[in-house]
């Protein structure tokens, strides 16, 4: 398949901005409110944050630190406003965004005598002021080369695994051989197609460590007392048609394409290097799509079989299916349809191109239905108790 262009924003880490927002972040809980009123007031500013703060511990507070950064830097964020509680929280993020080389101011609470108007009245002039500043920025023909594709699916059921999830694998191939990024998870939906996966590892200790994450989820499960079935596969898998987590895996791991698997990530983890990676996160989309979120994937692929709206607040998340009663069914969330490739009316080829055409358009900036409906979030997956 030959390669592509897009129109997007170039990036010092070689990996563009499809979007230019304005985020507003909030590392703690008691500001993600407020984070969220200054937003409101922005034309195109995005805010998240979390619910958490100081109590988080170990493995969570490691990982939360992590994915904040992700989000300060990441490539579709052209500046950054970070309000918080007090310095020790925000100054780490501030100094992850300069030196990204983005636009940047943070306020905090402890400077404001903990008046949050006061903080939000110089927050919002702040951050007037840093979208003022990114309006000044324009898109530039690019390479396909400078896209990272996270790669999803959700409420998947039978024409998942034979026709949405490998043209999803088809977009992998063709975004890697560019010399571009592509990143999988959803460790949970490996199990039963661990052998497939390691096949295709790069070295034996990337394939052990295919084969241990898997293994630590099912453990994990297994220790909770729990049954992976009406778990995963869910019930609406079940109703849909996928009876077993061996069958929803053989079709899940379809996304992944066929080229070499050159290692795994950890939750949110940037790749060291462009190539198809692995990632160990959590099955339910929300933690998932966040985990690419964080690593820096600058676009989405998710697809569903019977319906599935959630998208990702700062990669734009083209939703396809292959379903021909939900293409019917759902007009309005569904950006892409293959439903004639599932009926024998279309090849697969013909799709695929169609698709990298959508491809093109959405990391130009065609908006997604997800970002006109704004049924978008991030949540960063939590790990134990907190303090």
């Amino acid at each position: 398949m030959n390669s592509f262009t897009f129109e997007g924003f170039e990036r010092a880490t070689g990996v563009a901005g499809t979007r230019n927002h304005l985020l507003v972040l909030s590392p703690t809980g008691l500001t993600t409110p407020l984070g969220r009123r200054i937003a409101g007031r922005l034309r195109g500013a995005i805010a998240l944050g979390t619910g958490h703060g100081s109590g988080l511990l170990g493995e969570d507070a490691a990982i939360h630190a992590r994915c904040l950064a992700g989000m300060a830097t990441h490539p579709n964020v052209g500046a950054v406003l970070v309000i918080g509680a007090d310095a020790l929280r925000i100054d780490p993020l501030v100094e992850a965004a300069e030196a990204a080389g983005r636009p940047v101011a943070g306020l905090c609470l402890d400077d404001f005598g903990h008046d949050a108007l006061s903080l939000g009245d110089a927050a919002l002039r702040a951050a007037a002021g840093l979208l003022k500043t990114i309006s000044r920025q324009g898109r530039t023909r690019l390479p396909a080369s400078q896209l990272a594709l996270g790669l999803e699916c959700g409420r998947s059921d039978p024409s998942s695994g034979l026709i949405a999830n490998p043209l999803v694998g088809h977009m992998a191939d063709a975004v890697t051989d560019a010399g571009g990024t592509a990143i999988f998870a959803e460790t949970t939906e490996w199990l039963g197609a661990e052998a497939l996966l390691t096949a295709r590892a790069a070295s034996p200790e990337i394939a052990a460590a295919i084969r241990n994450a898997a293994l630590r989820r099912e453990q994990r499960a297994i220790a909770e007392g729990m049954d992976l079935t009406y778990n995963n596969p869910s019930l609406t898998n079940i109703q849909a048609g996928l009876t077993t987590i061996e069958e929803k895996s053989l079709g899940a791991i379809a996304k992944s394409g066929s080229r070499t698997i050159e290692g795994v990530l950890a939750y949110g983890e940037t790749p060291p290097a462009a190539g198809l990676w692995a990632m160990d996160a959590a099955a339910y989309a929300p933690e998932s799509l966040t985990g690419f979120t964080a690593a820096g994937c600058n676009l989405a692929l998710f697809t569903t079989g019977v319906g599935n709206s959630y998208t990702s607040a700062l990669m734009p998340t083209i939703k396809l299916t292959a379903n021909p009663e939900t293409a019917r069914r759902i007009t309005a969330q569904l950006d892409f349809t293959a439903e004639a490739v599932f009926s024998g009316d279309e090849p697969m080829e013909r799709a695929a191109r169609r698709l990298i055409d959508q491809i093109a358009a959405t990391a130009s900036g065609e908006l997604t239905f997800g970002e006109i409906l704004s049924d978008c979030d991030e949540v960063i997956g939590r790990y134990g108790a907190a303090l």
